[in-house]
């Protein structure tokens, strides 16, 4: 069982730190609490392309695109992408309660016929209240994990191509149709730690997608998850969702850590967990009580580090590490059942690099990949002391990466 390696396209912005783009006070309408972030890059078509095709050409399979006030349209912005690059799959985040069923579908399906089947679809039904009201959706915690359950028993019944009638709590579908269904079915990635989601992952899910826990809290939860499948007659298949800083030396990676912790004001670590305690998700609490809004002991397990989490919510721990170490870390997840790595690093040009012509190539050698694209440029002499192959501000890589 080989890997599937994912990157990240950041449609909120990207920069040289750990501070989101937008403030966590008010739901992040001022900013009063937040230090003013300096370095940032505006997630425009031209940025995100580069990271499109760097994506493309170092060989990971598809992007995560995300959802949410202060990100771009993800199912926008990736059906442009797919006019800049050739291979690249597009993992799009969208919420199910904020469009009819029967319209999601009618979407994915004309999405797989103009990118010729590059559509991976990551459902997110949502752990902010305060967000999902932006959106007109004021349904609690479970109801909305109740309603996504329905909503994906309609997606799956209107792609048959055969009118489809559903009735539920939340949904009334009278002869339901596709009239043309998406061709390659599009997979469903879903994720959720509440007793609530596990139930819909279990029934809906091709790819059961965690955030970054120590192995053996990643074990117990892949297990939760089988069991569950099992008693549906379905299996599913597992993802993990992390950030990395991978390079030539260990020390050089957990130094790169160390200065995005230092540019972090105990102001903006204070706000940003005073917001992240509020949220519904229990994924997101499960993040926070890996650090407790400490910045002592942030390695909670070998080369996982919960630093992001101090500022960023979702996904908050990354692998940091060597090359090799990295490799190491990614092995020991596989081990375990996790097929999907869906991976970000900031900036995430740079750090596609990185892990692209570091740890990839690492891999590949451990049979983990069933192969490395090679790059056009292979053989053509550097540059003014930088390979012609990486960008104005990618790092030096040796040959292998190493």
């Amino acid at each position: 069982m080989t890997v599937h390696l994912h990157w990240f396209l950041p449609t909120g912005g990207d920069g040289r730190t750990l501070v989101d783009r937008h403030a966590y006070t008010d739901g992040g309408i001022t900013r009063s609490r937040v230090t003013p972030v300096s370095g940032v890059r505006a997630p425009d078509i031209e940025y995100l392309a580069q990271i499109a095709k760097a994506a493309e050409q170092l060989g990971f399979e598809a992007v995560l695109t995300p959802t949410g006030t202060w990100c771009e349209d993800a199912w926008l912005t990736t059906v442009a992408l797919a006019q800049h690059t050739e291979r690249l799959k597009f993992l799009v985040a969208f919420r199910p309660g904020v469009i009819s069923p029967v319209l999601a579908a009618q979407m994915a399906a004309t999405y797989q016929r103009i990118t010729r089947g590059r559509l991976l679809l990551n459902v997110v039904t949502g752990g902010d209240s305060t967000e999902q009201r932006r959106c007109g959706d004021h349904l609690d915690h479970d109801r909305r994990y109740a309603r996504t359950d329905e909503f994906l028993s309609v997606v799956r019944g209107v792609w048959s191509g055969r009118p489809y009638d559903f009735e539920g709590e939340h949904y009334r579908i009278d002869g339901g149709l596709t009239a043309l269904p998406p061709d390659p079915l599009p997979e469903i990635f879903f994720g959720g730690s509440s007793a609530a989601a596990g139930p819909v992952a279990a029934r809906h899910s091709d790819v059961y997608l965690t955030w970054g826990e120590p192995p053996a809290q990643v074990r117990r939860k892949i297990d939760w998850i089988r069991g569950l499948a099992e008693a549906e007659g379905r299996t599913v298949r597992f993802g993990i969702r992390l950030h990395t800083i991978s390079r030539d030396s260990s020390a050089e990676a957990w130094a790169t850590a160390a200065r995005l912790l230092d540019d972090l004001d105990p102001n903006t670590v204070a706000a940003a967990q005073e917001a992240l305690g509020r949220s519904e998700s229990v994924g997101q609490q499960r993040m926070l009580a890996l650090h407790n809004g400490s910045r002592d002991d942030l390695e909670i397990s070998p080369n996982l580090w919960a630093g992001v989490g101090l500022v960023r919510g979702g996904a908050g721990t990354a692998l940091v590490g060597s090359h090799a170490e990295v490799a190491d870390r990614i092995e020991e997840y596989h081990a375990l059942g996790i097929e999907h790595f869906v991976l970000s690093g900031y900036p995430h040009l740079e750090e596609a690099y990185w892990f692209g012509e570091g740890v990839l190539p690492d891999l590949a050698a451990r049979g983990l990949l069933p192969r490395i694209p090679a790059s056009p440029l292979t053989g053509v002499p550097a540059a003014n002391g930088r390979p012609a192959s990486a960008p104005g501000g990618a790092p030096l890589l040796v040959a292998g990466g190493r």
